[in-house]
Order: C-alpha cells, then sequence, then structure tokens
C-alpha cells in the first residue's frame, strides 16, 4: 500500500519530551476520509500513554484522540462525507463491526477489541497507529464525525473524548428534566458533565474539595456546590442523587458519594482505572438497590449524537489553545491542574 510521509509530534521512550519527528499515513482506500487536522485536543490518557503509566506503549508513539479537520480527499466508496467538510475524530478508528457490541452502536466494547486513534494496531499498513498530534490522519468514514459548523472547532475538539465521555452516561441512565445528577471533579471531563447535564435539563450539583470552584462550577451551570470534606454539607444531600459522574482520575473513598444517592441511583465511574481503596460498602447497595457502575467513551452513533445535540444547544468546551511546541509544557500543567479545561492545539503551529 502506498503510504505519504507526515510530520507529528511524538515521544521516542516514556522518559523524554513529545519533540517532531516523521510518520507514515496510508493512501486512502476506497472507504477511507483522509482529514487535514486543525485542532487536536489533548488528553491525560495522551500523557498516560506517552509516559507508559499503563504499560503496553509502542514507541515511537504520536498521542491525541480529539480532532477536529477539513475532508481533503475521499475514497471511491466514500457516501458520507466529501471534500470540504469540517469532521472529528474521537477516540476509535475502527472496530470488528461485527460482533453483538458493535452491531448493536457500542463500538467502545466491541468484544474483539476496537482500534484506538493511537497505540492501536494499523491493519492495512501492520504497524500501530499514530494520533492527532500529525498534520493529517486517514479514517474510515464509518468513524468520522460531522462537526457542527456553527460551533468553534477549536472548543468542539474536547467533545470527541471529554464530551462523550460524560455523555454516554447521562444517555444511558435516561437523565432528563427533574433529574438529580452530581458531578465528582471539575476538570477536564467534569466540566463538561456539568455542562451536557444541565443541557439535558437537570438539576446539577458538583462535589468539590475547594470552595474556589464554586463560582466557576455555577458559571458553567451548577445549581449547587458541595464540598466533599464537610460532613453536615455531605449530610445535607444524602439519598438526593440519581446519578453520579465520578470523573476523578487517582484512587479516592467512593463511598461517601454512595451515601448520596437515591434509591435505584448509580454512581457512575469514568476517571478512575483500578481497585477500590478503601473497599466499597455493600451494605447501601443492597440497603437500597444503589449501583457502582463503570462507562468507557461511547459509540460513534452516540458521539454524533451528542455533537448534533451540542450544535443545538451552544455547547462545547473551556479550552487553552496552545502551540504544538508547547505540549511538553502543557502536560507538566495537565499534571497541576492548571488549565480551565482542556488544552487544544492549533496544528497550523506545526508548520512553523
Amino acid at each position: 500500500m502506498k503510504t505519504t510521509n507526515i510530520k507529528a509530534y511524538g515521544a521516542a521512550s516514556p522518559d523524554s519530551d513529545l519533540d517532531q519527528l516523521d510518520i507514515k499515513r496510508r493512501s486512502v482506500t476506497p472507504k477511507d476520509v483522509e482529514i487535514e487536522i486543525l485542532y487536536c485536543g489533548v488528553c491525560h490518557s495522551d500523557l498516560h500513554t506517552a509516559r507508559n503509566d499503563w504499560g503496553g506503549t509502542i514507541y515511537p508513539t504520536v498521542p491525541g484522540h480529539e480532532i477536529v479537520g477539513k475532508v481533503t480527499q475521499v475514497g471511491n466508496g466514500v457516501t458520507g462525507f466529501k471534500v470540504g467538510d469540517l469532521v472529528g475524530v474521537g477516540c476509535l478508528v475502527d472496530s470488528c463491526r461485527t460482533c453483538e457490541s458493535c452491531k448493536k452502536d457500542l463500538e467502545q466494547y466491541c468484544l474483539n477489541g476496537f482500534t484506538g486513534t493511537y497505540n492501536g494496531h494499523e491493519k492495512y499498513l501492520d504497524e500501530q497507529t499514530f494520533g492527532g498530534y500529525s498534520e493529517k490522519v486517514v479514517v474510515d468514514e464509518h468513524f468520522v464525525l460531522k462537526v457542527p459548523t456553527n460551533l468553534d472547532p477549536a472548543a468542539v475538539s474536547p467533545l470527541l473524548c471529554a464530551g462523550i465521555t460524560t455523555w454516554s452516561p447521562l444517555r444511558h441512565w435516561k437523565v432528563g428534566k427533574g433529574s438529580k445528577v452530581a458531578v465528582v471533579g471539575l476538570g477536564g471531563l467534569g466540566h463538561m458533565a456539568i455542562k451536557l447535564a444541565k443541557g439535558l435539563g437537570a438539576e446539577v450539583t458538583l462535589f468539590s474539595r475547594s470552595e474556589g470552584k464554586k463560582a466557576d462550577a455555577e458559571r458553567l451551570g451548577a445549581d449547587e456546590v458541595i464540598i466533599s470534606t464537610d460532613a453536615d454539607q455531605m449530610d445535607s444531600v444524602a439519598g438526593k442523587f440519581d446519578l453520579i459522574i465520578d470523573t476523578v482520575p487517582y484512587i479516592h473513598d467512593i463511598n461517601p458519594y454512595v451515601a448520596t444517592l437515591t434509591i435505584n441511583g448509580t454512581l457512575v465511574l469514568v476517571g478512575y482505572l483500578g481497585e477500590l481503596d478503601p473497599m466499597l460498602n455493600s451494605v447501601p447497595l443492597i440497603m437500597g438497590r444503589k449501583s457502582v457502575a463503570g462507562s468507557v467513551i461511547g459509540g460513534i452513533a452516540e458521539t454524533q449524537e451528542m455533537l448534533d445535540f451540542c450544535g443545538e444547544n451552544n455547547i462545547v468546551s473551556d479550552i487553552e489553545i496552545i502551540k504544538m511546541q508547547d505540549i511538553n509544557t502543557a502536560y507538566e500543567r495537565m499534571l497541576k491542574s492548571d488549565v480551565k479545561y482542556r488544552f487544544v492545539i492549533d496544528m497550523a503551529s506545526l508548520k512553523e
């Protein structure tokens, strides 16, 4: 298969800074869409992959799975897109499409393993996939999304991970008018959870350890802020919430939040992967038919639904635009939560 060399930014090892390198992109197959990348959001997963925090990173690695760009070429079998369209690519670029999950538009739970936008397996070239910190990307049209043209394209890019990660549980647990939703943690995921839950008509509460988050949470749409270290405040919302979206990415005690669920309520983990410590107390679960669940990103149809909803309701991420050359500084700032609320790379800077 023919390939093209293009500029990208990536890491050569777990200890190295990200720097410019060349990668190969395949020529378009009949069902492929070639996209010039205009903006790419910066996700915690990018940093974890670059530094091999989860193990299994194949080097060199090029992160980036919050991609917005313009279509520059389409294969002769493509029906849904044309040159010039504004499009997005999220965390998935392929799946088996034949398993029970894929048949239900749940490609993120592909029983044969989905192909990640980076650090996955590029079946055409038999090498790893490279992400959006690059000039362009070639993706099967099934995994390309239409971006509403009324929205700021830079601020759309984080919707493709942070947005869908919080939209999927909101939809699965049928949040709407009259729902009481709480969000744990105010970062890239948390700020989108507030905006989307509010957009769906829910009453929204933020759980935070910091009084300093109150004004910003209310600006984003939260109706109330509860300081999770204040026992009286936590008692005041006991048994209240239909759904809690827990976005905290590190180990923490979820038992105090379970106590704030109503009968049949669910706490869904979208940020933390690993064992719970302290352990989960099953008594409130059993005595109130409460649930602790997990959720990861969303399928393609659901992601398109979210983008359309955001277009209709003028919902985008709060972003800080950076140059590609500043990515290593952005990673250090991200580790300190020093961003409101998502870095987005202006990929025009890669040409400098």
